[in-house]
């Protein structure tokens, strides 16, 4: 008997909530029939929007999977995914997923070693991509792996009229399937119904912070259960209005713009492109938003330059507007009502601060807002609520669909994340581990027995995340088991909760803290462009490039200036003492980090261990070579004189 790398050693996974026909595609199937010209989706492409119906949504998803059946895509072939938000790649993987086949997206900006990985270890057959580039990025690839038979391109720009073997347009394959459903009429409900609750709907991944990264198999009924309990939580509300931005080889994504999108007739917005994204928000002014820390203080940071660019009185009205809303703010958190004095203000300020602001940024209309993947600094987040945005925490991770617990409006807090949804059980194990069972936890990892074992014991996923419940029963996320580490005095700390505190500052847009096993933590910073660039102009410094300006004895001043105050809040034992200005940015291309933003240490133990070297060998500063990869593929050095500055005098 074949083994089945999605059941990873067990005949079945039995969710008695489960019915065999509640599957995506029936969903779909739903929302065409009962409201089948509201829109559900759009696309901005050349200035003007483009618009599905629900019954136009449905019939590209039925013809595409027609034309993909005559292409010969069968049960559990995974077909890859590789793209920008499209709304032909949102039909294409709910196409293959009429077939029984699995989508697995893949990151747009992936190097082709790591594709060629996904592409052996997944046995891909079938690539849908979005245009030329990926093309061009995949012919490559089938020279040193010829299993990939038929690469099906959107975008025919650069492509049309040529004669590649094995490559497709989009818009043939979903010609050719509206031709077969002419010919066979029973074909069309066929499609519909062939999928199963118990059929995987998604091939998504990890980040691979540790190595090759695990396939995580996410069915129809894991999904549609998360949907459903954030639903009942008020995390999400029918016909919402939402903007898909987020990489389609996410789990937000897949379950914001797809499968909430269907379960709860959303109506999809798709920027015209990546670069275009914050102008189009303002334009599609959606109901419902979500966005990592980073970019929500990127979006600070972006209002914070405008201002300072504005006239001496529209900073001074800005400046008092938000002071007095955020200290209405931090009072409203510890149970303060606003006095009807404060509600006066606060509605004056809506007219001439808030309301444009929020305008401005195209949120005027976000009812929901929601920010998780990491902590969230306490000034960016204040300051959104500030603005009269219900700006609130979520926690959740690729294997429980990205939806388990949650701020409500009535629990918002600085430090928690929430409580879990309906439907879903939170405990802390035996070494303060957050462990969750419920109807949205995946099966087990694909091909993978062994990682699945550790992470799934008795019906609990083990999240690998240390935490705490308070007496509220607010979860409190303090960083990843796995980072637990110690000093050579034995003190125990946690690099990433370090760290995020560090990134809570706008002038810092990445830090690796070190400390394992040696004297005292130290730190390498990777400053924010943006913040500090507009920070240098304001104070009069100079530079010419990135690696001038994090160098520069005044940037060094402010971030010795952030770390002081850091140190002061930190536990015993837990202070930064010694700190480099690296003169590049952390890169997912140079592998130092995932594409998810998330740090590969060993790497960057590696790569940097001189600096490490010359921080714990007590020097002031060091001559070093930064190697990075550019985004044609080519790979190049930045060389300088670094300098490692002291905030601790030690006495030895």
């Amino acid at each position: 008997m074949q083994h089945d790398p999605f059941k990873n050693g067990s005949d079945t996974f039995v969710h008695a909530n489960w019915q065999d026909n509640d599957h995506l595609i029936t969903v779909l199937a739903s929302n065409a029939r009962e409201q089948a010209t509201a829109i559900a989706m759009r696309e901005r492409d050349q200035g003007i929007w483009q618009e599905y119906n629900w019954a136009q949504y449905l019939e590209h998803v039925v013809g595409f999977a027609a034309g993909l059946d005559e292409h010969g895509v069968k049960p559990g072939d995974i077909v890859l995914i590789l793209g920008d938000n499209r709304p032909n790649l949102y039909f294409s993987m709910l196409g293959t997923i009429c077939l029984r086949a699995i989508p697995s997206p893949a990151y747009p900006d992936t190097p082709p070693q790591e594709l060629f990985d996904q592409l052996r270890r997944e046995r891909v057959r079938v690539a849908i991509v979005e245009d030329q580039e990926q093309v061009d990025k995949l012919l490559g690839l089938r020279e040193t792996y010829p299993g990939l038979e038929l690469i099906i391109y959107d975008d025919p720009r650069g492509l049309d009229g040529t004669a590649i073997p094995g490559t497709v347009s989009f818009s043939a394959v979903l010609a050719r399937g509206r031709e077969k459903l002419k010919a066979e009429p029973d074909l069309h409900k066929a499609l519909i119904s062939r999928p199963n609750v118990h059929d995987v709907a998604i091939l998504l991944h990890s980040s691979g912070t540790t190595g090759t990264p695990k396939g995580i198999p996410l069915k129809h009924g894991h999904v549609l259960s998360g949907v459903r309990n954030a639903a009942a939580a008020g995390y999400f509300h029918k016909g919402e209005i939402h903007m898909a931005y987020l990489p389609i080889a996410w789990v937000g994504d897949f379950t914001f713009s797809i499968a909430a999108a269907l379960e709860l007739s959303f109506t999809i917005n798709i920027p015209e492109a990546q670069e275009t994204a914050l102008h189009d928000l303002r334009e599609i002014a959606p109901t419902l938003y979500f966005s990592s820390p980073r970019a929500w203080s990127g979006m600070l940071t972006r209002i914070q330059v405008g201002i300072a660019e504005s006239t001496p009185f529209k900073r001074w009205l800005y400046e008092r507007c938000i002071d007095f809303a955020v200290k209405v703010e931090r009072g409203r958190l510890k149970g303060k009502k606003p006095s009807l004095y404060q509600r006066f203000i606060l509605k004056c300020g809506e007219f001439l601060i808030y309301g444009p602001v929020k305008d401005q940024l195209g949120l005027s209309r976000v009812e929901r807002a929601y920010t998780a993947g990491e902590a969230i600094g306490e000034d960016v987040f204040l300051f959104f609520r500030a603005l009269g945005l219900n700006l609130r925490q979520f926690y959740g991770q690729t294997e429980n669909c990205a939806l388990a617990i949650a701020q409500s409006s009535e629990d918002v807090s600085l430090t928690g994340v929430g409580r879990p949804f309906p439907g879903v059980e939170v405990k802390l194990s035996d070494n303060g581990e957050i462990v969750l069972r419920g109807d949205n936890i995946f099966d087990g990892y694909y091909n993978d027995v062994e990682a699945t074992e550790k992470t799934l014991k008795d019906g609990w996923l083990h999240t690998g995340d240390a935490g705490q419940i308070e007496k509220d029963g607010q979860i409190v996320v303090l960083g990843r088991v796995s980072e637990i580490v110690h000093t050579a005095a034995n003190v125990r700390y946690i690099p990433t909760y370090i760290e995020n505190r560090l990134k809570f500052s706008r002038f810092i847009k990445d830090v690796c803290v070190i400390g394992a096993d040696k004297e005292y933590l130290s730190a390498i910073l990777c400053i924010d462009i943006d913040a500090v660039g507009q920070w240098a102009q304001e104070n009069g410094t100079s530079y010419t490039s990135y690696a001038e300006l994090s160098q520069s004895p005044a940037v060094y001043d402010l971030t010795h200036s952030l770390i002081t105050d850091l140190n002061t809040i930190l536990p015993a034992g837990q202070a930064i003492e010694r700190f480099v200005n690296l003169h590049k940015q952390f890169d997912p291309d140079d592998g130092e980090m995932t594409r998810t933003r998330k740090l590969r240490r060993d790497v960057i133990d590696q790569r940097y261990a001189a600096i490490i070297d010359a921080i714990y060998a007590g020097k002031g500063n060091i001559n070093f070579e930064a190697p990075i990869t550019y985004e044609t593929g080519q790979t190049g050095v930045i060389a300088r004189a670094l300098t490692i500055r002291s905030l601790v005098k030690r006495s030895d």
